[in-house]
Parts: C-alpha cells; structure tokens; sequence
C-alpha cells in the first residue's frame, strides 16, 4: 500500500456503549476508506483503536463535512440502527457559513417560504443525482427527492455564536440546516442553488481546482446535533458537536 497523507485531526469519542460508538469527526477525516485515504480514514482508526474488525458506520458525512458520526460496534445490531438513518427517524440539524444575501431562484424544484412573508425558515425541494465517477451532484427536473428546511439561529433557538466561533466577517452569517433526506451533497447542492454556497466549499457553485493534501480552508458546515431514540434500549440519545465554524 503506498503511503497516505497524513490528517492531523483527531476524532474525540462522545460516546461508547456495547452496540454504538458516537464520534465528532473533524474536517477531512473521511468516515470510510476512500480514493488515496484508508488508515485516515475515522471506520480503520477505530477499527485500530479497539481492536474491532466489525464497527460499521451507520450513516456516513462526506470527508469535507464535519460533526456527529454513529458507528456500530455489535453486528446483530447493525441492522436496526442504519435503519433509523434509512427510514429518516433521526433528527440532524446542521450550521453553516455562507452570505447574508438576498436568496436566488432557483433553475429547478421548490422554494417554499414557512412563515411568509418572512424568508426564513424556508423549505428547498428538489430532484438531486450524483453520478458516479463525477465529483459533483446536480438537480434536475423532476419529483422532488431531496429536502431541506434552512433557518437562522436565532429563530430556532440556536445560539448564533456556536461553538468556539470567532466574530464573522462582513457579509456572511451563520445558518441552520435540517435535511430531512439524504442525498449526496443536498445541503451543499441546495444552499447553492439559492445563491448562498457554504463558505469554503470547492465543488459548488463551481467546481474549483484543489490539493486534496490542502486542510487551510475547510468547509463551513458541521453536522452539529443528531438526535433518535435508541432502538435497543429506548432511551432518547441526544449528541452536540462541539467542532467551530469560522472564516479565516
């Protein structure tokens, strides 16, 4: 195997019991093997760390994304738990950066003002595909398969500074995210189609040349809470990140 350039963020633990082990993955950390990544990967360093050749992810973030990741330790309880995820009964909300601008029309799908005629909360629908081999998603006509309902933190209870944020610059502000599907790349996909890409993004609105060993400029978004109750035990399991959003 030839040698893997090295990510130097850790993921912190949140949680472990005997079927789960709940991670705040940091930027980069890809959540599985993939392309030149497999020991950097957040699957093989916890695979390593315990010693347990059967953790499995239940969901996964893309690499650029970072926040709550849930992997099951237990193989008899794999099932149950990846289908909280595919059958949409955990609630994620998410922040990110991206401009304080009047939102775009977008070329396809739905935008749909909740509290009219206030333009936040809003609900964005639309038909995503994500091909393999092309490292961007795209919308197209069509039913809808992918929703998003964008807030500001103040209007949802959220503190507006978040974790260890520093001051923001001029024209950009900070949003709340809950996808209620889960497409590749929705939330990316949908905050761009509204004129407002998230802050640090190199695939969207264009595709922009990048070194993969480059971490200067993450991505401005985090899966910041993810909330479902526990399928085995019953108890509601309720986990923050802790990881900041900042522009440089």
């Amino acid at each position: 195997m030839t040698d893997e350039p090295d990510i130097p963020f850790h993921c912190v633990v949140l949680y472990e019991d005997e079927r789960i082990i709940v991670i705040d993955k940091p930027h980069f950390v890809p959540t599985t093997p993939r392309g030149m990544w497999y020991r950097q990967s957040a699957l093989i360093r916890l695979r390593e760390h315990y010693a347990e050749p059967h953790i499995t992810p239940a969901h996964r973030l893309d690499r650029l994304t970072a926040g709550i990741v849930v992997f099951v330790r237990d193989p008899a309880c794999r099932g149950v738990y990846q289908m909280l995820f595919q059958n949409h009964e955990v609630r994620k909300t998410y922040e990110c950066l991206a401009p304080a601008a009047p939102i775009a029309r977008p070329r396809t799908g739905t935008v749909t003002r909740l509290q009219a005629p206030a333009v936040f909360p809003l609900k964005r629908c639309s038909h995503i595909v994500k091909d393999r081999g092309r490292l961007q998603a795209y919308e197209i006509p069509g039913e809808p398969n992918a929703q998003t309902v964008i807030d500001l933190p103040d209007a949802c209870g959220m503190s507006a500074d978040g974790p260890g944020a520093t001051a923001l610059p001029m024209g950009i502000r900070r949003y709340v995210l809950h996808p209620t599907t889960g497409k590749t790349h929705q939330l990316r996909v949908h905050m761009s189609s509204l004129g407002l890409p998230i802050a640090g993004d190199p695939f969207y609105p264009v595709l922009k040349p990048c070194n993969p060993d480059d971490i200067s400029a993450p991505l401005q978004l985090v899966a910041r809470r993810l909330v479902f109750t526990d399928p085995v035990s019953g108890r509601v399991m309720d986990f923050v990140s802790s990881i900041p959003l900042q522009c440089p």
